[in-house]
């Protein structure tokens, strides 16, 4: 088996861009943040898009920025949380690259970004609860495109690469 992309996939606050940017480092591979992408090509940040375009046009343009990217080989990319809810999404996450799915549990992803004003979906009433019910969704979804499941733990972003990298040398052995 030979790894082409690697997609890194997990609840918003698991750690994709800061441990996809040590991984990329790591494996001398280029690495992009699809949120930042979408940042990127539409002049303005993510809440903005929320607030124009809703949840629906903000989906529309991820899915866009992931096909564009999947094309692209040799990158680690951090995927949105929300990136699994649509079919055609995880149809490409699957098929052009591995998934390594970094799963952290609701509570600490709650205490990671309870003070973040850039994420749309938790400007409501209890965060909290919106952190366990969007897990609820979205967990089977990861664990359906993972290649490999790594835990997430309070180790260092660079212990977390070191990790994915030998789980990723362990899978091409295969």
């Amino acid at each position: 088996m030979t790894v082409s992309n690697i997609f890194l996939v997990g609840m918003m606050g698991a750690g994709k861009t800061t441990i996809g940017r040590e991984l990329a480092k790591r494996l001398g591979r280029r690495f992009v943040d699809c949120d930042h992408e979408v940042e990127a090509r539409t002049g303005v940040k993510i809440p903005v898009i929320f607030e124009i375009e809703g949840e629906e046009g903000f989906r529309r343009r991820e899915t866009q920025a992931l096909e564009e990217l999947s094309r692209e080989p040799g990158l680690v990319v951090a995927t949105g949380g929300g990136i699994v809810l649509a079919d055609e999404n995880r149809a490409i996450l699957r098929e052009q690259g591995t998934v390594i799915y970094l799963d952290v549990a609701p509570d600490v992803l709650y205490e990671r970004t309870r003070h973040d004003r850039n994420r749309p979906l938790l400007q409501v009433d209890n965060p909290r609860r919106r952190i366990h019910d969007l897990y609820a969704a979205r967990e089977p979804l990861y664990r359906e495109v993972a290649s490999l499941i790594v835990p997430g733990r309070r180790g260092s972003p660079a212990a977390m690469a070191k990790t994915i990298e030998r789980e990723l040398e362990k899978l091409c052995e295969r």
